[in-house]
């Protein structure tokens, strides 16, 4: 991954928020010996400089892909920053006091935005689970509006109670079709084969529906117009006051 030094520096020391910052011992790379170090946490950049008031920090440690935990050291207060792989570095840092420990390695636990994903997907969890409910509590009903209710059970009637309805033929568009019982009269082909009923006739708009729908059309787009222009007015008039209110008296 390649960065940038100078946009590194100005993001370092400009005025942004840190989300953590202090004074800690830093391990050096092939000495053991510690190093006090001024270290700034934004965002998952941890920086760490030779003083509180240099200008430019000696180094960065990018927090994805890492672990942070507790390690043995010769330092008290010691945690480590360990990195996935074989030739990853590992840093061992170490704090002044218990305290300030538990709020480093609770800050750069959170830094990474793998965690910061895992957060959002547990929000949108529990959002969802207010949102409907437990998953468990209405069984099929999830994904149904508040306002629904489900009917009183009735008792339904046995079928011999019903009483018989007269048969009705079916119809369609207003005319009877033929008959789906068998021999009741459908008409044949020369094979037997039941010929298809008539299709109905195609109705045709008339010239007097379809001027009153242009003219409903017509009335609709003045209406829209008049209203348009009566809000324009209203709009422009309090936008005027407006501005004579922010220009404030005039002497």
């Amino acid at each position: 991954m390649k960065l940038n030094e100078r946009s590194l520096a100005f993001y370092a020391t400009c005025d942004s928020p840190a989300d953590n910052a202090g004074f800690l011992y830093k391990r050096g790379e092939r000495h053991t010996a510690y190093h006090r170090r001024w270290f700034v946490l934004k965002g998952n950049m941890l920086f760490y400089f030779e003083e509180r008031e240099s200008r430019e920090p000696v180094g960065v440690i990018v927090l994805e892909g890492c672990t942070v935990e507790l390690c043995d050291s010769a330092e008290e207060f010691a945690f480590a920053i360990r990195f996935g792989g074989t030739k990853s570095r590992t840093y061992v840092l170490a704090a002044e006091s218990q305290a300030a420990m538990e709020s480093w390695v609770k800050s750069l636990s959170r830094a990474s935005f793998d965690y910061l994903r895992l957060v959002v997907r547990e929000l949108e969890k529990q959002l969802e689970e207010m949102r409907w409910g437990p998953a468990g509590g209405c069984g099929g009903c999830r994904g149904l509006p508040s306002s629904w209710k489900p009917k009183p059970s009735v008792p339904e009637q046995s079928p011999e109670r019903l009483p018989a309805l007269p048969a009705i033929p079916p119809k369609e568009n207003g005319c009877a079709v033929w008959n789906n019982a068998p021999g009741a009269g459908r008409p044949h082909d020369g094979e037997g084969n039941p010929r298809p009923p008539p299709l109905p006739p195609r109705r045709r708009a008339s010239s007097s529906e379809a001027g009153s729908a242009g003219a409903a059309a017509a009335e609709s787009s003045s209406t829209f117009c008049r209203l348009h222009e009566q809000y324009g007015r209203e709009v422009a008039r309090l936008r005027q006051d407006w501005l004579e209110r922010r220009r404030g008296p005039r002497p």
